[in-house]
């Protein structure tokens, strides 16, 4: 129905008809072909295909997705540790655009463990090869042509440390393969719906809740199609398996026309207005069902694999609330995922995890206030820390909204902390995993010493304290804050930035305008707190100095020198 041809895809159907008499053929238009509402194209399924959404995929084609390869030689080390696979030839072997990984697969109505990949656990610089393991078959299959139907995307592909730790990690596969197995046959045929990819968020909510994500990486835009652009394909190619989701916060730009042009795997939210930050992000999770949200910053470029080290921590710590990656600096311009091994600086925003002193000022591993360290894998282990970064904040869902979510009337800035607070008085963790990491640009809205962010930052900040901190630490902290604060205007007044000055000035007029209202979600804060506590106030990541203190006057540059 839209098939176009020939230079300039000039050509058409209705081209093709001018010649039926002429040549003595017939020209038979097909209709569009929608499943559930979305229409089928090849791009959309070899996107799909692209992003490793093997089910989104499967229910475009009709039929699992597969290939037919000959069996041939391999280097036997398999079956050394009892995982004997058929090294798979393919005729076409670039057709095959899977992402390196593991899948679960079918041959005939063998389940299958398919690996594609360069092995890098027994050849660093290896080739890319496609390798089937037949669960529980046992016969010769050389020189036989092998049809594999994949089914679904199981992890991406990784490095480990020998032989024992493969043969651990290809168990695990299989266990994993065989507990899904039949639910994939079940789910094959029934032919459940499927996400629409692109849809509006007043309309469709019964469809949008009918599918359960384990991983959810949500985005929210406004008014930067240019950095969507730049950093999404970057997502969707090291994402594998997780659902995609942009929500728009009714950009006056063309991101939505976009989207749906360039990216129809993407799960399109069309939110109409501008929420901000913090309620856009409420509106969107509301009708996304996951176990586990990444909240990510259009402007975030990520690095292969980034997704995995974060889950299994989740996975591995039930006590573990909020976790983000290690958050480096992204340089304006570059166009190409920094070469390992480059020197970074840490982000502004999260670095290696957020702290916050004894009177409530944000800093970080890695960053104190605008001194920013070098990453040099000195803060390259797992730890807590007391908030994670909004730029790239994995939560589990359930404690988002069991906790509220964010404060909506934050707009933006500082509602991460003010959540991680809130769950770590009930107890508990928060962490940085910088195995994961991901490249920040920031300032991509908002530049760090505009005076909206200027006003939110300092505003917020005494929301967080008057909602979280006892009465006996409000009592002199408030009034210290404010003497900081005027501080903090008097060294505006010196750089000339006045309008810096004159918002911590309206920050303290709204915060004091609202007083009953914060009280009230104080109040409403302490009972969420009471119903789902874990355990006893976790602490971790205050300092108990002053980090105005011990930079201003004490010089201290680095974190690990406090």
């Amino acid at each position: 129905y839209d098939h176009r041809f020939g230079s300039g895809r000039e050509g058409d159907i209705s081209y093709l008809k001018k010649f039926e008499a002429s040549y003595g053929f017939q020209v038979i238009e097909i209709p569009a072909q929608e499943v559930d509402e979305v229409t089928i194209s090849s791009s959309k399924i070899r996107k799909a295909l692209e992003a490793a959404d093997i089910l989104l995929a499967n229910r475009l084609l009709g039929h699992p997705f597969s290939f037919t390869g000959k069996v041939v030689e391999g280097n036997r080390i398999g079956r050394t540790i009892g995982f004997p696979t058929a090294n798979l030839e393919i005729e076409d072997p670039y057709k095959i655009q899977l992402p390196e990984g593991i899948y679960a697969a079918r041959c005939g109505k063998q389940p299958a463990a398919l690996y594609i990949g360069s092995r890098p656990t027994l050849s660093p610089n290896g080739k890319r090869v496609i390798e089937v393991h037949l669960i529980d078959f046992v016969g010769d299959l050389y020189h036989q042509d092998l049809t594999v139907e994949v089914l679904d995307y199981i992890r991406p592909d990784k490095t480990l440390e020998d032989l024992e730790s493969l043969r651990k990690q290809i168990s695990a596969d299989k266990a994993e393969i065989l507990r899904r197995f039949p639910e994939l046959e079940s789910t094959e045929n029934a032919n459940p719906p499927i996400m629409p990819m692109t849809y509006d968020a007043h309309q469709d909510h019964a469809m949008l809740h009918s599918v359960h994500y384990e991983t959810a990486v949500v985005i929210l835009n406004y008014n930067t199609r240019r950095h969507l652009e730049q950093y999404l394909p970057s997502v969707i190619a090291h994402s594998p398996g997780a659902a995609i989701v942009v929500a728009d916060n009714g950009s006056p730009d063309d991101s939505i026309l976009f989207l749906k042009e360039h990216y129809p795997q993407v799960i399109l939210l069309d939110l109409k207005q501008n929420w901000g930050f913090a309620e856009g992000y409420n509106r969107a999770l509301q009708q996304v069902s996951a176990d586990y949200y990444v909240i990510l910053n259009s402007d975030v470029q990520v690095a292969p694999g980034w997704l995995e080290p974060v889950i299994k921590a989740l996975k591995a710590d039930p006590s573990l609330a909020v976790a983000q990656p290690k958050i480096l600096a992204w340089r304006p311009g570059a166009g190409v995922l920094p070469s390992d091994g480059e020197a970074y600086q840490f982000e502004y925003a999260g670095a290696a995890g957020g702290w916050i002193d004894l009177l409530g000022y944000p800093f970080c591993r890695g960053r104190i206030f605008s001194q920013r360290e070098q990453d040099v894998g000195q803060y390259d282990t797992t730890e807590e820390c007391f908030w994670a970064a909004g730029a790239a904040f994995f939560i589990r869902a359930e404690l988002y909204h069991k906790f509220g979510g964010f404060d909506g009337d934050y707009f933006a800035h500082n509602e991460e902390i003010d959540l991680c607070w809130r769950l770590k008085r009930a107890g508990s963790k928060v962490s940085c995993v910088p195995e994961s990491v991901v490249w920040h640009l920031g300032g991509g809205t908002l530049e760090y010493e505009n005076p909206r962010k200027v006003f939110l930052n300092f505003r917020n900040s005494l929301y967080s304290l008057l909602k979280n901190e006892p009465w006996s630490k409000l009592l002199w902290l408030l009034p210290a804050r404010l003497l900081l604060d005027g501080l903090a205007g008097a060294r505006f007044a010196a750089k000339r930035q006045f309008k810096a000055i004159w918002a911590i000035v309206r920050a303290h007029f709204s915060f004091y305008n609202h007083l009953s209202d914060t009280l009230e979600k104080r109040r409403k804060v302490r009972q969420i707190i009471a119903q789902y506590q874990v355990g006893p106030e976790n602490k971790k990541g205050i300092y108990s100095g002053s980090i105005i203190l011990a930079h201003y006057l004490k010089r201290v540059k680095k974190f690990e020198d406090l």
